[in-house]
């Protein structure tokens, strides 16, 4: 592959924050590395962003940021939208929109020499190679360990992964080559669909057709860059190499950076939430160190109010001071809303008596919440995100996951030994009762998984240090794009 004078990358990602996130973070390091970068967002998720509806956005870092179209401009509803139309919506609209970004940037001179995309975009892959862009790479931002599982169960597996599915038992191991085993519950969540009118069978062929994109041997290549890093999961990378161009680059944090540009620009992105300012963070301040319970489900989990109620009440039969984020769309209309703050309040009220209290915020910067010594234990829905951020700020975790690959990253959380799997409670609502988060706040912050959780931070930010495997894996990447 022929080197450019300056390495152009442009990330096409997906319009949640689970996706723009770490491709923001991503960006950075590309940044960092030498190359040009622009950050391909859907309108929607731009306009949140930049207050705007230019184009493009060059922010601060040296990152640009420009919109493409997926049809949904207003954005998607998950209440209301149906999610196969999105797909075949962003298939073709996103095609037409993104092709007309790179014919824009390579007439004013800054053509793309890479192409980087997150999940359920593969389509982007055809619409670069048609435009010239010689290389393509998709940003895998969920554990490794379940790209292993995709792949093998499209190679070979899928009887033994719908056997074990079929038998009805969660627990029910499954054996797939170059992992260890895995129990049905710790499997992606899609693998379990085994009827073709199940309302998600559409993403099993979204994530087909990703391997089939990404095996050895196709032309020109698809890189995989894998937001994980060697130590935390060896054997899901050593059992894909064979197969698949696997580069482990991570955690991808900005955080982790000494030269991450911390400051905010007129330019600078938003997150596609609005923050509740810093109260939370000199609220944090008052509070003894590794005490505080963080409670985060994430950027599309909903919480009813059952479990809202649960929630409260255990964090009031703990007396442990607690964050909770509720995001403004978490509530369904006023009555409730009001019902959720009140039960929130009285178990603020609960713990305040033995020096605790709590605090709720419609959404929060994450990684400075975990940074925070006061932070003893994250309750979250386990998110890849989450996970990295938890594993690389050293705070245990209580794992209560939905769907996705959630299941699986909280088999990792217990096989690393940094924090504990809740048993949620089978059915429609999921939900985490109060006993068994009590139980599982209890024994996240022991001074067992505690130790465990200050180790493997040490092994996180050593992979993206300075000499580090996964600063090693990416500059080598980065650096076969720019001429010397």
């Amino acid at each position: 592959m022929a080197a450019a004078a300056e390495a152009h990358f442009l990330i096409v990602t997906y319009p949640s924050q689970g996706h723009v996130t770490p491709a923001r973070h991503l960006a950075g390091r590309l940044v960092h590395g030498g190359a040009r970068v622009t950050v391909c967002v859907p309108v929607s998720a731009f306009r949140k962003m930049f207050d705007t509806d230019g184009e493009v956005v060059e922010s601060g870092g040296g990152v640009a940021y420009v919109a493409y179209s997926d049809g949904y401009d207003g954005g998607f509803d998950r209440a209301a939208d149906d999610h196969t139309r999105y797909m075949a919506q962003v298939r073709t609209v996103g095609a037409r929109t993104v092709a007309g970004v790179l014919r824009r940037l390579r007439d004013v001179g800054r053509p793309v020499t890479c192409a980087v995309y997150t999940l359920l975009l593969p389509w982007v892959a055809d619409v670069a190679r048609d435009h010239g862009v010689a290389a393509v790479a998709v940003f895998w931002i969920q554990p490794t360990t379940a790209l292993a599982a995709y792949y093998h169960y499209f190679r070979g597996g899928r009887d033994a992964v719908v056997a074990a599915v079929e038998s009805g038992n969660p627990f029910a191991e499954v054996s797939l080559p170059g992992l260890p085993p895995l129990r049905v519950r710790d499997l992606p969540s899609f693998l379990a669909i085994t009827s073709a009118d199940d309302p998600f069978a559409f993403v099993l062929s979204e994530f087909e057709a990703l391997i089939d994109t990404l095996e050895r041997g196709a032309e020109p290549p698809t890189y995989v860059l894998a937001n994980t890093f060697d130590a935390m999961e060896r054997d899901a990378v050593l059992s894909l190499r064979p197969h698949i161009d696997v580069v482990a680059v991570g955690p991808v944090l900005s955080f982790l950076h000494a030269d991450a540009d911390e400051t905010k620009t007129v330019s600078s992105p938003n997150d596609l939430f609005d923050h509740d300012g810093g109260g939370y963070l000199e609220w944090l301040g008052t509070k003894p160190s590794r005490s505080v319970v963080y409670i985060s489900f994430g950027s599309s989990s909903v919480m009813s109010k059952n479990q809202v109620a649960e929630i409260a009440a255990a964090m009031a039969a703990s007396n442990r001071p607690f964050l909770l984020v509720l995001r403004k769309d978490n509530c369904k209309d006023e009555e409730e809303n009001a019902a959720i703050k009140k039960l929130v309040a009285a178990a603020a009220a609960a713990t305040d008596g033995g020096g605790g209290g709590g605090m709720a915020v419609a959404w929060c910067d994450q990684a400075r919440v975990l940074s925070h010594p006061s932070v003893g234990c994250f309750v979250t829905h386990c998110g890849w995100n989450s996970t990295l951020e938890a594993v690389a700020c050293g705070v245990p975790v209580v794992a209560a996951p939905q769907y996705s690959d959630q299941g699986t990253n909280a088999w990792l959380v217990e096989r690393m030994g940094v924090g504990v799997r809740a048993a949620v409670r089978r059915g429609a609502d999921g939900v985490l009762e109060a006993a068994e988060l009590r139980r599982c706040v209890d024994a996240a912050m022991s001074e067992t998984v505690a130790s465990r959780a200050a180790e493997w931070k040490e092994e996180a930010r050593a992979a993206v240090a300075g000499g580090g495997a996964s600063e090693r894996n990416l500059n080598e990447f980065v650096g076969q794009f720019i001429s010397k």
